[in-house]
């Protein structure tokens, strides 16, 4: 089965704003820049599911279970000519789609995984107590309350912080190292998760996924 990836498509990356992505296709396959795109699968009712690729997102179409379709056309599937008719197969990938079946993800029982790479992006990559912007090279968790005082290693005790600071404030408190926090944690809904935690967003995706954030995320700055 052949693959086209169909372009233009914008291309977000985390904290680098949006980068051009113009692919053409090739005759045996799309380019190899296309293997990045994910398709953002939802349930029926419309709650995010996984992020999945186009080769599963192809197995939803040929078992017809897409339920429904939104965003752009990102890649064509091209398969065998019926014998009798003589037509090509040929599937079209939309970049979000709506299955049937049960959800697997109860958004009133998630709890989004804590990483670091999600935690700078929930952050901004800002520092949490000089206030400056780093590159993820350069930032670190920070446990407010320490693990040594019995902190957690969870979403509400944890900040972004330069690796400077992290070694200034050590095994202590903000307010024993006198670091007062500039921004409060908060643990991620389930709409700002599936931001999170995929680099490589498109442009008509993050539009969709950015309509269900709350009011006051932080992604929204």
């Amino acid at each position: 089965m052949k693959t086209e990836y169909i372009g233009p498509a914008r291309l977000l990356g985390r904290g680098a704003g949006a980068a051009a992505l113009a692919m053409p296709a090739t005759q045996h396959g799309f380019h190899s820049r296309g293997r990045f795109v994910k398709v953002l699968k939802l349930s029926a009712q419309g709650l995010p599911q996984s992020w999945i690729t186009l080769e599963q997102a192809v197995i939803h179409y040929a078992s017809e279970e897409v339920r429904w379709e939104a965003g752009q056309q990102v890649a064509v599937f091209r398969g065998g000519h019926n014998a009798v008719t003589g037509q090509q197969s040929v599937i079209t990938i939309n970049s979000i789609i709506g299955t049937r079946g049960v959800p697997g993800i109860n958004p009133f029982d998630l709890r989004p995984s804590l990483t670091n790479s999600k935690l700078f992006a929930r952050d901004r990559n800002v520092c949490a107590y000089c206030g400056n912007h780093f590159h993820e090279t350069e930032l670190t968790r920070e446990h407010i309350i320490p693990l040594a005082q019995r902190g957690r290693n969870g979403w509400m005790n944890v900040v972004t912080a330069c690796r400077g600071c992290n070694h200034r404030k050590r095994d202590r408190t903000p307010e024993q190292a006198r670091m007062p926090l500039l921004y409060a944690p908060y643990v991620p809904s389930l709409w700002e998760d599936f931001i999170l935690r995929n680099r490589r967003i498109l442009a008509d995706q993050m539009e969709f996924l950015m309509a269900h954030l709350p009011k006051n995320s932080r992604l929204h700055g």
